[in-house]
């Protein structure tokens, strides 16, 4: 599997998503993962600003990342939304 960072990560949706891409067979999808996520996984505290979150998702990239892949590659879609639930084992 060949996922590469294809822009940089933004704050979108009023804070409470951060949107990314990356190219997974081939093909561009366009991400988000929800604030949610980032908070129960990543330790992102309530209330953090667009800079600390953009940091919380960067030093989480590889992981996300990986399971953003997973689930595009899977879904063979165009866009997909990372919530809480893609990140419980």
């Amino acid at each position: 599997m060949n996922a590469t960072n294809f822009v940089e990560p933004t704050v979108v949706d009023g804070g409470l998503a951060v949107a990314f891409e990356l190219i997974a067979a081939g093909r561009v999808v366009k991400c988000t993962i929800s604030r949610e996520s980032l908070q129960h996984y990543f330790w992102l505290q309530p209330g953090a600003d667009d800079a600390r979150v953009l940091k919380i998702f960067n030093d989480g990239r590889h992981r996300i990342v990986a399971i953003a892949e997973r689930k595009a590659l899977r879904l063979a879609a165009a866009s997909i939304h990372l919530e809480v639930t893609d990140f419980q084992r």
